[in-house]
């Protein structure tokens, strides 16, 4: 009988396999990065805190320097994971409309990620504060020139500046993270909604893409 119990025990305190300690450390780290999410969402960065962090994610809090190496990396894995989400929608060469109600969707759909592009926006960040200006201004950058490219190949009428155009839609896809209860004031519906999404994206296309040419031509001329 004591034999029997010295072997169970045995089983029950067996050391780990290696693809059973890989998935541990797997889920330890979504779980702080989930977790890193939602406190640099809610608080910025210069208000999170590695220990909230840890406690949301229920792992020790030594995990994260181990992990990201602390606070910092953390940040730049989120930011990271972001930029490649924005270059895969920006990759897909699609149409202006298109592209507009992709690049909303994703702000929109994730918006814990969104807060986090917005208190960037606002200079809360490490350290290397003029390395994020510089990521900032490239971005805005090259989005600008690609609306010039729009406007030149007549996608987007050229009756304004292409920077006030990015602009437009950067505050539009942002407001209802920046201005929730202002854009919900003035709606009357939710921020974050499907409706507010096709609201805006039909407004923006009357203002800022030209009739099709001979648009109307056809109707007339099936019409005789």
């Amino acid at each position: 009988m004591a034999d029997v119990e010295a072997n169970s025990a045995k089983r029950v305190r067996r050391s780990p396999r290696p693809e059973e300690r890989g998935k541990a450390a797997a889920d330890s780290r979504a779980r702080i990065l989930d977790a890193a999410l939602a406190e640099f969402s809610a608080k910025g960065y210069a208000g999170a805190r590695t220990a909230g962090i840890a406690a949301r994610a229920g792992v020790n809090q030594q995990l994260i320097a181990y992990y990201f190496g602390g606070k910092q990396g953390l940040v730049d894995e989120l930011r990271a994971r972001w930029r490649e989400r924005r270059d895969a929608i920006a990759a897909e060469e699609a149409g202006f409309e298109q592209g507009f109600a992709a690049m909303m969707d994703a702000t929109l759909d994730d918006p814990q990620r969104s807060r986090m592009v917005v208190w960037q926006a606002l200079g809360d960040g490490p350290d290397d504060a003029r390395a994020l200006s510089d990521e900032w201004r490239a971005t805005l950058t090259d989005a600008v020139e690609r609306m010039r490219s729009r406007q030149e190949s007549g996608e987007v009428t050229d009756e304004f500046d292409p920077e006030f155009a990015v602009l437009l839609g950067f505050v539009l896809s942002f407001a209802p993270i920046a201005l929730p209860q202002v854009v919900e004031g003035i709606y009357g519906i939710d921020p974050l909604s499907a409706e507010y999404r096709e609201r805006v994206r039909a407004q923006l296309m009357k203002i800022l893409v030209p009739p099709r040419a001979g648009a109307g031509d056809g109707e007339e001329e099936g019409a005789t």
